[in-house]
């Protein structure tokens, strides 16, 4: 086969045990040719491209498991005001931002801290930004909105509205709504205002759109993903597990794909809600038998245990404090979860649980458990998506199940972007030594992989890498980091191997996909408190080059 590019002069750290590292690296026709040293970088021929990293470190593609890629490349044109405390620079943002989009029908803005007023964030605060236009701001997790009387009122919400459990229109004294929308289905009418609920219905809602968007709709999706793949592959990401979306999403990704714009792996979810009856997983198989190739996959379903610990929606074993009496509820009760989990993996379908209180990562192991008797153990990598806070007891299990911890370095409070704040407001003291617990998990043999949960938080996966190599213990708690290359790892042939992507991608070996990143610098030499400056050079995905930074185009 001929040799379309070689890599030599690297670093290449490889990921693969039999070979962990080498110095050059051959591809063609997408595929990787040949690893090794300077037999490798003498396969090139007159038509080779051929790249002297010049002593850069190359790494199998980062794996993001777990982000939310549509919803991301949507944001992208958003307002963004993470970082902004106060009613005077959030006022100057969207006054600069409504200038700038005079015919946005919903002025929207991502990251709005929770104490982003000090007190509780009312609609009458909003309307002292923009009292004319429809005003609505994301906290930075995506669990709660916040919206001026306006978008209340053409939303149909002012004066509230039936939810679902675990859903909920924020109501005030006076019998109106405050403007606080807690989780999907209570903000999803605001947001429909800036007519794109349909790319948030399988997250929200587990539906399809209907009717089923026209082309100038579906085109201008399409460039909203591409937008988001873009941004995606400058960070070095060539494979993604996509936590929402439904055959839509699917639909996006392989038009993407037959019109040669696809960056990037990607798995998408069946989302199965509360609501559902188990009959729907038919579904899941159906979403998995007709998108299944090396780039565009279901294959999982995924599902929400509970809500987030800012809003006390995370389900927990004991009271939050200061609150006596509130663990939240589970949004499925462990009966019916139990018979969901065995349907699910009697199909053949991976499992995915977002899962971030104690009470919501036992009943979580608890499914799995109910599987496993139900259909016997065997290769289904199911996972759980968060676990901020586990029981002791718990620990063990994860890895006798061979469960997934699919964790996220950014998130920890005082870490990288999340105030440590919030560790004081919803943890106990004494249970900070059971928050984040990704050394003892990885422990105690349950298998790591690592993500952002794009655009929750930054992307990034140089930034994701300092922040796992220099999180500092909270009090009373121990050293929970894994080692440089464990962490590499995690983002890589950890991240493949629970997405069932393992022999496609993740390691740098003869025969595998040509995914790879090439770092902008020595990581293994580079203080791990300077990493997250460290630039991507190089991305390449299925041997095509994705992303190049000037002098590598």
């Amino acid at each position: 086969m001929q040799v379309d590019l070689v890599i030599r002069n690297a670093r290449v750290l490889t990921m693969d045990a039999g070979r962990p590292r080498a110095e050059a690296v051959a591809v063609g026709g997408g595929r990787i040719l040949a690893v090794g040293g300077a037999e490798v970088a003498a396969l090139a021929g007159p038509q080779t491209r051929v790249v002297d990293a010049g002593g850069r470190t190359l790494l199998p593609g980062f794996v993001e498991s777990h982000l939310h890629l549509v919803l991301g490349g949507a944001e992208l044109v958003q307002l963004q005001i993470g970082g902004v405390i106060g009613f005077d620079g959030l006022k100057a943002a969207f006054l600069d931002y409504a200038a700038k989009n005079p015919k946005r029908a919903l002025l929207m803005a991502q990251g709005a801290a929770y104490e982003i007023l000090g007190d509780p964030v009312t609609r009458h605060d909003l309307d002292r930004v923009i009292a004319d236009r429809p005003v609505a701001m994301m906290s930075p997790d995506h669990h709660t909105v916040w919206a001026n009387t306006m978008a209340l009122e053409k939303a149909g919400l002012l004066h509230g509205a039936r939810m679902p459990h675990g859903h909920e229109v924020v109501m005030g004294p006076d019998g109106t709504a405050t403007g606080e929308l807690r989780e999907f289905e209570a903000f999803g009418p605001v947001l429909a205002l800036g007519g794109e609920a349909h790319l948030q219905l399988g997250i929200a809602t587990g539906g399809e759109p209907d009717p089923w968007p026209d082309a100038a709709t579906f085109a201008a999706d399409l460039d909203k993903v591409a937008a988001g793949l873009a941004h995606c592959a400058a960070h070095g990401i060539t494979t993604m597990v996509n936590m929402d979306g439904n055959r839509y999403t699917c639909a996006l990704l392989a038009a993407l794909e037959a019109q040669g714009r696809l960056t990037a792996r990607v798995k998408v979810p069946f989302h199965m809600k509360p609501h559902m009856e188990v009959a729907e997983l038919e579904r899941a198989s159906a979403m998995t038998a007709e998108f299944h190739t090396e780039w565009v996959r279901s294959g999982f379903v995924k599902m929400f245990m509970d809500g987030v610990v800012d809003s006390r929606t995370a389900y927990m074993l004991t009271d939050y404090p200061g609150v006596p009496g509130h663990r939240a509820d589970p949004l499925f009760p462990p009966a019916r979860f139990d018979e969901i989990c065995a349907e699910i993996d009697r199909r053949g379908l991976q499992i995915a649980v977002h899962a971030i209180g104690d009470g919501a990562v036992r009943q979580t192991i608890d499914g799995y458990e109910a599987a496993a008797r139900a259909n016997g153990l065997h290769d289904m990598r199911h996972r759980i998506e968060h676990i901020e806070l586990i029981h002791r007891d718990d620990i063990p299990r994860l890895g006798a199940l061979s469960i997934t911890a699919s964790v996220q370095p950014p998130h920890p409070p005082g870490v990288m972007d999340f105030p440590i704040s919030t560790m004081e407001h919803v943890y106990h003291r004494d249970r900070w030594r059971d928050a984040y617990l990704w050394k003892t998990l990885k422990q105690a043999g349950a298998p790591v992989a690592y993500a952002s949960d794009w655009p929750v938080t930054d992307v990034s996966v140089m930034r994701g890498i300092q922040a796992a190599l220099t999180r500092v213990p909270y009090d009373g708690a121990g050293d929970e980091r894994l080692s440089l290359m464990e962490t590499l790892h995690a983002y890589t042939a950890g991240g493949a191997w629970a997405g069932h992507w393992d022999d496609i991608t993740g390691t740098l070996r003869t025969g595998m996909a040509a995914d790879m990143v090439l770092i902008d610098g020595d990581i293994e030499a580079i203080a791990p408190d300077r990493i997250g400056a460290t630039p991507i050079a190089l991305t390449i995905a299925g041997g095509r080059v994705t992303y190049a930074a000037e002098g590598f185009a």
